[in-house]
């Protein structure tokens, strides 16, 4: 198969791509490099079966020529994030909802066999069913939350139109050494990054947020499975693992794993529609995919930690 990723460049993009090249797929990549990275393409840049393509899924045109010269599946990584959707809500929509919608419409164009699509668990804003399974309510609670939903709908409509067959995937706190690790990246990179630096590891709130984190390898499997599956056609899975940790507990298990710190875990004001409860039924999931999680947090947790130190040592 050809497949597209978009946000090829970023955490879980990057490890998409190298997961189907090894599964011996070819794999074309777009980014515009807003939040991915050149560096997180660097395994793949030696093998002859991966392209690297600069571009925007805003551009119609540029989607149209790229998927009119032959893309089987479509793998849609590409993302405006939730730490910057409140500086401009105006382009998290234009990203999030358009760039999806202008996605979809060249891959009805141009006949795609499969669409699978990454969301996000914000969707159902402050949940009031736990576990929350995929039949809950929607009540995003932020930008991004609203613009995601809006994406969704547009996947969920494709498929239900023109016959599209498509996946939604809705993401919790994913996690892994590429991730971003400036103050707008991931909590768990931000804290790795903060720990290796000695600087105090700043906790909104009063910590006991509660979150389930997934390593990304899981994540990319996850993506490959549902591609391969008939029966994921038209579905929508939560993609969270069995990991159930609060906020200040991540924090203490970074000072503990980075055992040379000298971090401090401080308390700041409480941040703007968070949410303080992701309680995640996976049971779908695992039952249409026969899906099993294969990194457990802490496995993850030191993964990481030893992956971003190698390179922390490198550029210092």
């Amino acid at each position: 198969m050809r497949a597209l990723v978009t946000g090829g460049a970023g955490l879980v993009g990057s490890e998409i791509v190298d997961l189907l090249l090894l599964n011996g797929h070819n794999v074309v990549s777009v980014d515009n490099y807003t939040a991915g990275k050149k560096a997180n393409n660097r395994a793949a840049s030696s093998n002859p079966n991966f392209e690297s393509i600069e571009g925007d899924i805003t551009d119609l045109k540029f989607l149209d020529e790229l998927i009119g010269s032959g893309i089987d599946w479509i793998f849609h990584e590409a993302v405006s994030k939730n730490t910057v959707c409140l500086i401009d809500p105006n382009k998290d929509l234009e990203v999030n909802a358009g760039g999806t919608l202008k996605l979809l419409m060249a891959a009805r164009k141009h006949n795609v066999s499969r669409f699978i699509h990454a969301s996000t668990g914000s969707v159902y804003g402050p949940a009031k069913i736990f576990p929350t399974n995929e039949q809950h309510r929607k009540d995003p609670a932020s930008f991004y939350g609203v613009s995601k939903l809006a994406a969704e709908s547009y996947v969920q409509l494709f498929h239900e139109f023109y016959g599209l067959s498509t996946t939604v995937l809705r993401y919790f706190h994913v996690f892994g050494a590429r991730q971003d690790s400036s103050d707008v990246g991931g909590v768990v990179s931000i804290f790795l990054r903060r720990a290796m630096e000695g600087q105090d590891l700043q906790v909104t709130g009063d910590g006991s947020q509660l979150r389930a984190f997934t390593h990304v390898s899981d994540v990319a499997r996850i993506n490959l499975m549902a591609a391969e599956s008939s029966s994921a056609v038209g579905q929508i899975y939560n993609c969270a693992s069995d990991s159930r940790i609060t906020i200040r507990e991540l924090a203490e298990a970074v000072v503990k794993c980075v055992n040379d710190s000298t971090s401090i875990i401080k308390f700041t004001e409480p941040r703007l529609g968070d949410i303080y409860k992701f309680d995640i039924d996976n049971q779908k999931l695992k039952s249409d995919l026969s899906f099993n999680f294969l990194t457990s947090f802490d496995i993850g947790l030191e993964r990481t930690y030893q992956e971003m130190r190698k390179n922390f040592h490198n550029t210092n």
